[in-house]
């Protein structure tokens, strides 16, 4: 059995969606946190390989299982194949696509054997398209949605937002730890907290907690989890400007 791949069937639909969001979480990780891991271990000279997330949020590039038919749907096969043939972003792009697709076909085969009619079939898609696809988080279209999401709600606090590093809320004032706060003007109403829920996470997609730190990227303005890109406050301390892993990958080449 593969590392990480420790069976387990979850029977509702809170479950399900339980396993959906690990499995998602490990392949995001593979894609962006850990892309230069990920890179190397798919090396087109090895045998057909795919990448597997598991519900325990880590991920594996590994042979396909022997067992046929497998236990669960498998992922793409031969992802490692186009890996040199293509632009690396362009290759992200595609894996992210597969991985979309996988996801789906385990979160419904658990949904079909374990009996779950149409609206437990409607409420766990809903759930599911409540996050950004896989394929929006590393192509960069989550972002630009959040980014454009945020304009709207939130013009006039552009400038201060992109000055900001952290995300620590409670904090009285504008400051380089401090998450950027609502506009007064034109709210219609909105209270704080549902304006603050427009932010989401560039990598996960979650929205964003009080308990949570945050860090903002200089390149492209988009906030993230400070677990989802690695960044722990004492560090963001000594960062002069924050790349996040996609603007830092987009201006990496590869021979």
């Amino acid at each position: 059995m593969m590392d990480g791949a420790q069976q387990y069937n979850p029977r509702t639909v809170e479950e399900v969606f339980r396993d959906f969001k690990g499995r998602r979480a490990a392949l995001v990780k593979a894609l962006t946190t850990d892309v230069e891991e990920f890179y190397q271990q798919c090396d087109p000279e090895k045998e057909n390989l795919c990448l597997y997330g598991f519900p325990s949020e880590s991920w594996e590039v590994n042979l396909p299982a022997e067992e046929v038919p497998p236990e669960l749907p498998e992922p793409a096969l031969g992802i490692n194949f186009a890996r040199d043939g293509m632009q690396e972003k362009d290759w992200l792009s595609l894996v992210a696509v597969h991985s979309d697709a996988w996801l789906l076909s385990v979160a419904f085969y658990f949904g079909a054997r374990f009996g779950f009619d149409r609206a437990d079939r409607r409420r766990l898609f809903n759930m599911i398209n409540d996050l950004p696809t896989i394929f929006e988080v590393v192509s960069g279209t989550a972002k630009k949605q959040s980014k454009d999401k945020s304009a709207m709600s939130n013009h006039s606090s552009t400038k201060s937002k992109s000055n900001s590093k952290v995300a620590q809320r409670g904090s009285e004032s504008q400051i380089k730890y401090s998450r950027p706060q609502p506009k007064d003007e034109d709210d219609d109403g909105l209270d704080e907290d549902d304006e603050q829920g427009e932010t989401l996470c560039g990598a996960c997609g979650e929205n964003y907690a009080s308990d949570e730190f945050w860090i903002c990227c200089d390149i492209c303005e988009i906030w993230f989890h400070g677990k989802c890109v690695k960044i722990t406050p004492a560090r963001a301390e000594h960062i002069k400007q924050y790349k996040c892993p996609s603007c830092t990958s987009s201006k990496r080449t590869r021979p």
